[in-house]
């Protein structure tokens, strides 16, 4: 009963975590705290990407213009009064911006500007300080079957250059603004440079683009919005790598944005003009004829005497076949905009109808005139109405050409682009700046994508719940840079970590196992094995430093490496347990003295044998006695139990066993597994130790860590 309280005391010693799998916001800094080394790098290298990515982006420069549009016309439109009410087209802001990215824009931007022919330089570290030359090129046509090769240009001079071939040979040299041409392939090359700064020996990639993707290209970089709510302001921007080309690219946007627009509105006054000059020449004869007609029969019949009345009723019918004449120019203006069923056509239609009823009565009262009289007002009607139609077509021919040549259109260039001098990318604070975040942010992923996969046992009360085993001591992390450097070396140093930093946490979790197993029912025992479920848990740390802090209390100690395949303590010279077990050397001859007082050591020797063949008799029973007898404690540090069966054999023989377990590592299947096998060997008393723990800063496990005493 009095063991049993004791081992209650201990379980409760050692701390238990919860025994859910969430994560509180203390134990997720905690957890970071402890990856902050490789936070810190992670960060370290995004800073360094970063400021990388932002020296090899190319500078840009942006240039922006203003355009307005009047939505309600402009006057010339409306010197024809109805006619010019036809003419009038009004063009929305959405409209708008739609045309200037159209292809019926852009294309002409394209040509004139030569945005097909490109030459980029191909310097990596140039172009990394921002030292790159600049090749600007007038016209470049390369041969068809070459045109996806890399052609290259090279700066021989101030203004002079060679075209370098996919091949590597020279194809012709020339000056800047001289137009070359070379045979190649059975083609021709034909390139002509108009501006180059660039230092002799500069390389630059030249390359001819088809059209249509040029004008997708420049559609896509083309920035274009309404400022404001239904305004009618429209800005345009564009970047490139040059000031002046930005600017000189959008100025060319703009003016043949607004050539185009002043084009398309003057279109239909061009039309309407062109069909009255076409009916001119018609309408001119028909005069003509009238008149002549009329001329001969009064040379005919001589001075014919008319009445006032006559007069009146000639002059009245002219009016009315005037009119008439002017509602059908009317009326097929509007059949040309709307159908004939359309509202305003019908209304010409009617209008029409009763002028024809007009003229009906008017002929009908000229048929009570003598017959003379009826002919010379017939043949002036017909005189003097042709003669209204061909005015009035001069008249509106006239005002078209009036409205052709003072249309300015509804858009009007605000602000032309200028030639900005400060670069608009890249922004190398904010690049920076995101680089660090997402660096920072990928590794707090990573930890705790690490963590996640790390889905092993945290908590000692689990263990101790599902096993009936109780946890001793969870010793944490250990970040002692003496202890890193043995772990390079990859062998455990004389000096243990106990001596070395006493004061480390490592070091006083070290001592909670020793004041554990003390009070536990190995008080008592002579001899204590140390295993682990797999390589890498740190048994051999334990074991030496529990060593060391036994020999340091005043008992006569013995480390045994009995991992006699890859034994780490270093005992004597070309012997060890292996010896011992042969029969070559008693115990003390295989003995070598530490550095530390009181700590003796015996390395694992060289087997010549199997080692489990060795330990399988009763040889290491033999020398495990006699060690009892010249030591006050014996530790024996065994392979792992999954990867060799040695642990299996010593177990039986010993008194007491510690199995380190890695924190976060094994599953609770593998601990009761590993637990089951060893109590197949012998039921002997054993206890965990939950060793690589991670605490959050300032707290040891759960008690406060008050730091150094």
């Amino acid at each position: 009963m009095q063991e049993e309280s004791k081992q209650q005391t201990i379980s409760v010693a050692a701390i238990a975590q919860p025994q859910n799998d969430t994560i509180t916001l203390l134990e997720a800094i905690g957890i970071l705290w402890n990856r902050r080394l490789f936070l810190c790098g992670m960060v370290f290298l995004g800073a360094v990407l970063g400021l990388l990515v932002s020296f090899w982006i190319r500078p840009q420069f942006t240039s922006d213009a203003l355009l307005q549009i009047d939505a309600k016309g402009n006057n010339a439109s409306k010197a024809m009064g109805e006619m010019g009410a036809l003419l009038e087209v009004a063009s929305p802001a959405d409209a708008e911006i739609q045309l200037i990215k159209s292809r019926l824009v852009l294309s002409y931007v394209v040509e004139v500007e030569h945005l097909c022919y490109n030459a980029v330089p191909v310097s990596k570290f140039r172009r990394l300080i921002h030292d790159e030359g600049r090749m600007d090129l007038a016209y470049l046509e390369i041969p068809e079957i070459a045109i996806e090769d890399d052609w290259f240009a090279v700066v021989t001079g101030a203004n002079s250059y060679k075209v370098i071939t996919p091949e590597g040979s020279t194809l012709v040299e020339g000056e800047v603004g001289e137009t070359l041409r070379a045979p190649y392939a059975g083609d021709t090359l034909t390139i002509q440079v108009k501006l180059m700064r660039a230092e002799e020996g500069e390389k630059f990639l030249i390359t001819q683009q088809n059209p249509l993707m040029a004008v997708r290209n420049l559609s896509k970089s083309l920035a274009v919005s309404e400022k404001g709510k239904q305004t009618g302001i429209i800005g345009v921007s564009y970047s490139h790598r040059y000031a002046d080309r930005a600017a000189a690219i959008l100025n060319t946007i703009a003016n043949t944005y607004v050539r185009q627009n002043v084009e398309m509105r003057s279109a239909e006054a061009e039309k309407t003009l062109e069909f009255l000059e076409e009916q001119l020449p018609g309408v001119k004869a028909k005069l003509d004829s009238a008149e002549k007609v009329l001329a001969d029969y009064r040379h005919k019949i001589g001075s014919v005497d008319m009445t006032g009345e006559t007069q009146v009723h000639l002059q009245k019918e002219v009016d009315l076949q005037k009119q008439f004449l002017e509602l059908e120019q009317q009326r097929q203006e509007a059949t040309r905009l709307f159908k004939e069923e359309h509202p305003a056509v019908q209304t010409i239609v009617r209008q029409q109808q009763k002028l024809r009823g007009e003229l009906a009565k008017l002929k009908a009262n000229a048929e009570k005139m003598p017959l003379t009289q009826q002919e010379v007002l017939r043949l002036q009607e017909e005189v003097q109405v042709n003669n209204a139609l061909y005015t009035t077509m001069l008249n509106n021919i006239q005002q078209l050409r009036v409205v052709r040549a003072g249309e300015v259109g509804n858009v009007r260039i605000v602000d032309f682009a200028q030639i900005e001098p400060i670069q608009s990318k890249p922004k190398k604070l904010n690049i920076l700046i995101c680089a660090v975040a997402a660096s920072f942010m990928i590794g707090v992923l990573i930890v705790f994508l690490l963590r996640m996969l790390q889905n092993g046992v945290r908590s000692s009360s689990e263990v101790e719940r599902e096993t009936d085993v109780c946890v001793y001591a969870k010793i944490p992390e250990c970040h002692n840079a003496i202890l890193h450097r043995r772990k390079h070396k990859g062998r455990t140093a004389d000096q243990p970590l106990v001596v070395a930093a006493p004061d480390d946490p490592a070091s006083e979790a070290v001592r909670s196992l020793q004041t554990a197993m003390d009070f536990s029912a190995m008080g008592t025992s002579k001899n204590v094995m140390v295993t682990g479920l797999i390589p890498g848990v740190g048994k051999s740390f334990v074991s030496l430093n529990l060593a060391a802090l036994h020999a340091g209390s005043g008992k006569k100690v013995l480390l045994i490496d009995a991992d006699m395949r890859r034994g780490v303590h270093r005992g004597r010279r070309n012997a060890g347990l292996a010896d011992v077990l042969v029969g070559k050397m008693d115990v003390q001859e295989a003995c070598a003295e530490s550095s530390t007082q009181n700590l003796f050591v015996m390395g694992s020797g060289r087997a010549a044998v199997s080692p489990s063949e060795l330990l399988r008799g009763k040889a290491f029973a033999n020398m495990l006695a006699k060690a009892d007898e010249l030591f006050d404690l014996v530790i024996v540090d065994t392979p792992p139990v999954s990867l060799v069966t040695d642990a299996e054999l010593i177990w039986p023989v010993v008194d007491f066993s510690l199995v380190v377990l890695h924190y976060g590592k094994h599953s609770m299947d593998e601990i009761k597994e590993t637990v089951k096998k060893l109590k197949l060997f012998g039921d002997k008393p054993c206890a965990f130790v939950m060793n690589h723990c991670e605490h959050d800063r300032g707290h040891y496990y759960g008690y406060g860590y008050y730091g150094k005493y």
